[in-house]
């Protein structure tokens, strides 16, 4: 019995770190593709696109996955891929925003919608919860081994045209304006190690998902997360203070 609890932690412990590893792979490739697509998908002539790739590189992402990233966005090989957003309610009446990158839209919008199904949601029409969010510039500066101070922080941020900064224990979180975004990023990652640097959607309140509804809910997001196709999820939400 001892045995078979030791290979079933194992097997657990190797099963959280792949699903880590293939969310870090996930966010890596949504960022060689938006760096190729902004600009010449050949990294000797996009700073940019040599920059995420040396973070692939650092993460061990298989060359193959990172060519194919950059692929999508050429459309090399005859792939063909389509941005779309969808927006729904989750568990409780929240409000969620889907950004998917797909190559089959008829199978995409059949598997979001039926997430959705699945976990006691609904999907919504456009512009059914978007007007609940705001698009914004968003740059994470990790802190780890960052000798500089708050304050020099946020003057260098405001410098580069930032409009606001949050301070957290492992992180800087900077917002600006959509179109001074790249402005901000250029300067910034001269001086500091930029976790993440585009454009996202940022709630304007959160609503706190309902007690009986966090796990149906905690369900939605993780099957969403799960499907190849969805590169990010905006929520409006957030799980009650004595949730993990």
């Amino acid at each position: 019995m001892s045995g078979h609890s030791k290979w079933h932690n194992i097997q657990g412990r190797k099963g959280a770190q792949d699903k880590k590893r293939g969310k870090i792979f996930q966010k890596l490739s949504r960022n060689l593709y938006q760096a190729a697509k902004a600009g010449d998908p050949d990294p000797a002539n996009n700073p940019d696109l040599r920059l995420v790739i040396s973070k692939a590189h650092a993460q061990n992402m298989p060359k193959r996955n990172i060519k194919r990233a950059i692929d999508k966005a050429t459309g090399a090989g005859g792939l063909h891929f389509e941005q779309i957003t969808y927006e729904g309610y989750g568990p409780g009446g929240t409000a969620i925003m889907i950004l998917v990158l797909t190559d089959n839209k008829n199978r995409t919008a059949a598997a979001i919608r039926s997430a959705f199904k699945h976990h006691g949601g609904s999907l919504g029409t456009s512009g059914s919860v978007s007007y609940l969010f705001d698009r914004k510039g968003l740059i994470v500066i990790n802190r780890k081994g960052l000798d500089a101070s708050e304050d020099s922080v946020l003057m260098d941020a405001l410098d580069a045209g930032a409009d606001d900064m949050k301070t957290y224990k492992d992180r800087f979180v900077i917002t600006t304006a959509p179109n001074a975004l790249k402005k901000a990023k250029d300067t910034l990652q001269k001086k500091y190690d930029l976790d993440t640097a585009e454009v996202k959607m940022v709630p304007k309140t959160v609503t706190t998902v309902p007690d009986d509804k966090v796990d149906q809910y905690k369900g939605l997001i993780d099957e969403l997360d799960s499907n190849d196709d969805v590169q990010d999820i905006y929520e409006a939400a957030k799980l009650p203070d004595n949730v993990k």
